[in-house]
């Protein structure tokens, strides 16, 4: 308090504060300015990938769709691959193809990623067995799609026990080794939801604005502690793996549903490229930032125009 009250009565002081701001404003806009070039840059020139040989990956709902594609893909690259799902037979399909592979090495294990007790007890054998996780890929996920008032109470309860709880609980079970090893990466899907609201998916699109909402509060955290784990949080567009059933969409040929294996590898080079976030495709990523400028009913026409969303998966 003191220094302050000097500082007001001391015109020196006053002059000194007001050079050292100017100064900081004009640090802050040429390096914003710099920062600006070098990603419009990167646009246009691809970036070295990481090798990912040797790193330890740990991937939830790893016995379908794009669990198990990331489980394949990371194999191949070398990487000792960990497949956690709560089923135990598409499970052992995926560790088993992997390692058809001849390439990593794949283990499976049988989680509740539900469950803070058995995700923190299946960490210490797999600590045990395998050795320290480098690399988390939250991937498990459920989507119930029909209006709000339709969806019970356990359904939205699920819905974010397994899209976002689970979170929490895996980074529990695997931070900590991360933190003490100097060295890791986090991986966490959220989904196109997560980005722009979408009728039939209220509690799914709640989970997903969590996940990402958790991971920018969870990378500024570790930022502001000095802590080198790098993250990533990605935003897919539908996606061909089942859960979503009923997909409408008007432009079908230039906006097709995804497949898994196409998502699964610009995951991966996201990760190999040291992306914070990245949309799947890329372009409704910079579609959403733009217009998010402009007028809540020019969104809206927007939204209208493209007719893209997801159907009741009630019969």
């Amino acid at each position: 308090m003191p220094e302050n009250h000097n500082e007001s009565r001391n015109p020196a002081l006053r002059l000194y504060s007001m050079i050292v701001l100017i100064a900081d404003i004009i640090g802050l806009l040429l390096k914003f300015t710099l920062e600006i070039i070098y990603s419009f840059m990167k646009l246009f020139v691809k970036a070295e990938l990481k090798d990912l040989s040797g790193e330890t990956v740990l991937i939830t709902g790893a016995g379908h769709g794009i669990g198990r594609e990331l489980a394949l893909q990371y194999t191949e690259l070398g990487c000792e691959v960990i497949c956690l799902d709560i089923d135990s037979s598409n499970n052992k399909e995926t560790v088993d193809m992997a390692n058809g592979l001849k390439r990593g090495r794949a283990h499976g294990y049988i989680c509740d990623v539900t469950n803070r007790d058995a995700v923190l007890a299946i960490a210490q054998k797999i600590k045990i067995e395998v050795g320290d996780v480098s690399v988390v890929v939250n991937n498990a996920g459920i989507m119930p799609s029909r209006p709000l008032l339709e969806q019970s109470h356990d359904e939205i309860r699920k819905t974010f026990d397994v899209n976002v709880m689970a979170h929490f609980w895996i980074f529990e079970a695997f931070l900590p080794q991360m933190i003490e090893k100097n060295r890791g990466h986090l991986v966490s899907i959220s989904s196109v939801v997560g980005l722009i609201g979408t009728s039939n998916l209220v509690p799914y699109t709640a989970s997903k604005y969590a996940v990402r909402g958790m991971m920018e509060a969870l990378f500024e955290e570790l930022r502001e502690n000095k802590i080198p784990i790098k993250m990533t949080v990605v935003f897919p567009y539908m996606v061909d793996t089942g859960l979503c059933k009923k997909p409408k969409m008007r432009f079908s040929k230039a906006m097709p549903l995804l497949k898994p294996k196409a998502v699964a590898a610009s995951i991966i080079e996201a990760h190999r490229q040291g992306l914070v976030e990245i949309s799947i495709p890329r372009y409704i990523g910079y579609l959403n930032r733009f217009f998010r400028n402009y007028p809540v009913n020019c969104q809206i026409m927007l939204k209208d125009f493209f007719d893209s969303g997801v159907g009741t998966d009630q019969q």
